[in-house]
């Protein structure tokens, strides 16, 4: 396949539309849940509206990334980028309770959409142009980089437009009187976001070209994307090192799922009240999204100095692990620089690990299961965060809290104590681990997961 871009155009591009994608999810970080509450929501409802927009995501992660490999990355980019505009839109604006349930609808739909293609779109373009042995652990970073720093920069705009426009001549309270209520100050972040989103679809639209596909009739999209869904499940539990992969993934979302549902009360409870503790919790989470960015950028340097990508992801489990040990030791201390201390800890070693668990799910697939197996990968994520979570909130609170990350984290280090360098994947060998039962396997190519790759790539 010929390339439609070099590298580093491809490169540059796959970084915007990270940037562009996630820059208003940052923007709504800080008001969202202050607009619903604003509008008559209750706490309870706001709760289960954020479980809408969860079980969405994960519910069409597979489907939605088998429809990428079927159809197209850039089709399917900018359809979640049009739901993006749509669901923000109505989450800006909405005052009854059924609107803001759909909008959740509407965004996890988009945000499974999003899962994926994007990625695959690079690892396409730069195998078309460099083949499918060149390093892509440096243009993983930076799309990951460019991911955390948009998140980050949004949620600090996002925080402080609102207070920006209640300054002065009090322009927040004159939109208000002249939206008739409909737009607020902290509309206003939600509507920044939905402009930004018009921008991402436009980029995907113009500046991720992508080879022609065979056209395909509406049955045998329908027929195809559940096979490539199945295939996707079968290379993540028959192939020993996308296995490992995904073991690793969940392992870290058990340390998110930790995280995420314990520092907005130990913020409150570090600054004595719930206002000021969502300040801190502002903070931590802009910190939160740097130091993965700053992971992420580190990822390629480590890899090299420790001389594998296996070695560079044990460093970043062991970087995750000490994070999470600070927090579990602290939890019952008044001390908050170290407690601050391990919470950017384990974010640095979630962005260290990223790139070079990306770069190894991509040499054991190919184009036509890469965005499902990204989908899988998240999937993965997403299920032990809520798992984690749910453990973590049915025991007592303190350090016994913290357990759940610690053990989930010290599993997946195990993962890579010992690992050997694995070789790519022959083309043959990728298709037949997605192809299914041996006897649909190419003739000369042997089954991942036999004795003889186990005893290769298997921790010892």
């Amino acid at each position: 396949m010929a390339a439609l871009l070099d590298a580093r155009a491809a490169r540059r591009r796959f970084v915007a539309v990270n940037f562009l994608f996630w820059f208003p999810v940052g923007l709504s970080i800080p008001v969202q849940v202050l607009l619903l509450v604003d509008r008559g929501v209750s706490v309870a409802t706001v709760a289960a509206l954020f479980a809408v927009h969860s079980l969405t995501a994960a519910a069409l992660e597979l489907p939605t990334g088998g429809l990428s490999d079927v159809i197209g990355r850039r089709a399917v980019l900018a359809a979640s980028g049009v739901l993006a505009v749509v669901a923000i839109t109505l989450t800006a604006l909405a005052t009854a309770t059924w609107v803001f349930a759909l909008a959740m609808f509407l965004k996890g739909a988009g945000r499974a959409l999003n899962s994926g293609p994007a990625e695959a779109w690079y690892v396409d373009t730069v195998h078309a142009d460099l083949g499918p042995d060149a390093d892509l652990r440096d243009g993983l970073a930076r799309g990951s980089a460019a991911s955390s720093v948009a998140l980050a920069l949004g949620t600090i705009l996002g925080g402080l437009v609102p207070w920006l426009l209640g300054l002065g001549p009090d322009l927040g309270a004159r939109l208000e009187r002249a939206t008739g209520g409909l737009v607020t100050p902290l509309s206003v972040p939600l509507l920044a976001g939905a402009t930004c989103c018009v921008l991402y679809v436009v980029h995907v639209l113009v500046a991720l070209p992508e080879p022609p596909r065979p056209s395909t009739g509406l049955r045998a999209v329908l027929a195809d994307v559940p096979r490539t869904a199945r295939a996707g499940i079968r290379l993540a539990t028959r192939d020993v090192m996308v296995r490992r992969i995904m073991l690793t993934m969940a392992a870290a979302g058990s340390a998110l799922g930790v995280v995420e549902l314990l520092t907005p009360s130990r913020s409150a409870d570090a600054t004595g009240g719930a206002s000021s503790g969502a300040v801190l919790y502002a903070g931590l989470a802009c910190a939160g999204f740097t130091a993965t960015a700053l992971g992420n950028r580190l990822s390629p340097w480590v890899a090299r100095v420790a001389r594998s990508g296996e070695r560079a992801i044990l460093a970043a489990e062991l970087t995750m692990l000490l994070g999470l040990a600070v927090l579990c030791a602290t939890a019952a201390t008044d001390t908050a620089a170290p407690a601050v201390a391990g919470y950017v800890l384990v974010y640095v070693g979630l962005g260290l690990a990223s790139p070079c668990l990306n770069d190894f799910l991509h040499r054991r697939t190919d184009s036509s299961g890469r965005a499902t197996a990204l989908s899988v990968q998240s999937l993965a994520l997403q299920l032990a965060g809520a798992l984690s979570g749910l453990v973590a909130g049915a025991l007592p609170g303190g350090p016994a809290a913290w357990l759940p990350g610690v053990v989930g984290v010290s599993a997946g280090a195990l993962l890579w104590l010992r690992a050997r360098t694995t070789p790519k994947a022959t083309p043959a060998e990728a298709a037949a681990a997605q192809a299914g039962p041996d006897s649909e396997r190419p003739a000369g190519t042997q089954a991942p997961g036999t004795p003889a790759r186990d005893a290769m790539e298997t921790p010892r």
